[in-house]
């Protein structure tokens, strides 16, 4: 049996029934990855044996393991572990996940059951399904939410994170969000910024965003948010070169304030631009839109 090229790389698709599993495969079939959808972890070794054949010729493989194969899952952990012994081996574990509200709303869009409450309400299931994954979503390597999603966005989020042009680049992507919408699950670190003085009780700012320069020289010109700022930018210049020598590809940096709408995103804006001279950059704002509607 051959020797595998040292960049043979795997990417196991995991996470909720209904968050993007099948987008997911499809893009990386897009990125010109071997894709075998819903394969039992109990075939995991053999499928292994498959890969390490240099005669073969695969580099890079995608693997979607959910539920659908329960009866093997107990197995799937004990294949997880053989991952970790193949030095020749690159493994990562991609976990799809969203809010039960969207999976609910998703189930009765397409009028499918969920596989664990096929004859039950979904949200039954998906509380089962969260129980039985939990331990898996401890082991997973990245995350993305779905719940905000539509199809393409999910798709350009795994480009950039497996493209092969795009895993040379270490970048940052700043994400502003309101607390009162929950805590992003794909952030890597989340600052709290509700301490700072608050847009929203100044009556003629209160329809605008941290995008407005009024806001934003309002949430600026306070002592508090200068030393904010001053210590984070510190403490993320020392933290940077770590998170890139360890391999990271992306760091995601959460703001969080209560609406989203004012404190996060001017901080997130801010954070941002003060990056971009060292490192690409990227910015979003979750929740900018939720008290429009």
């Amino acid at each position: 049996m051959g020797t595998p090229s040292d960049e043979t790389k795997l990417v196991i698709i995991t996470g909720m029934s209904g968050a993007g599993k099948t987008v997911a495969v499809q893009s990386f079939e897009d990125l010109g990855y071997y894709c075998v959808d819903n394969l039992p972890p109990a075939l995991l070794p053999k499928f292994l044996e498959l890969m390490r054949d240099a005669t073969n010729n695969i580099q890079k493989v995608a693997l979607v393991m959910d539920l659908r194969g329960r009866e093997f899952f107990d197995s799937l952990f004990e294949a997880l572990d053989q991952l970790g012994q193949e030095n020749w081996l690159e493994e990562h574990i991609l976990f799809l996940d969203a809010s039960d509200q969207v999976l609910v709303s998703r189930y009765k869009e397409t009028r499918r059951s969920h596989p664990l409450a096929q004859n039950g309400l979904p949200l039954e299931g998906i509380h089962a399904e969260r129980m039985i994954l939990d331990e898996l979503r401890g082991r997973a390597q990245h995350f993305i939410d779905t719940s905000n999603l539509k199809p393409k966005q999910l798709r350009e989020k795994i480009v950039q994170r497996y493209s092969e042009k795009e895993q040379e680049i270490f970048s940052i992507h700043t994400l502003s969000f309101g607390f009162k919408y929950g805590l992003p699950i794909d952030a890597d670190l989340v600052f709290d910024v509700r301490f700072l003085p608050n847009p929203h009780y100044v009556e003629h700012m209160r329809p605008l965003t941290g995008l407005n320069t009024e806001v934003s020289s309002y949430v600026f010109k306070w002592s508090d948010t200068k030393v904010f700022l001053e210590k984070t930018i510190d403490l993320l210049q020392f933290m940077l070169p770590q998170y890139k020598r360890e391999g990271k590809s992306q760091l995601v940096i959460a703001i969080g304030c209560t609406g989203g709408q004012h404190r996060s995103v001017a901080i997130a804006e801010y954070l941002a631009k003060y990056f971009q001279k060292n490192y690409v950059t990227h910015v979003s704002h979750r929740d900018i839109d939720k008290r429009k509607g």
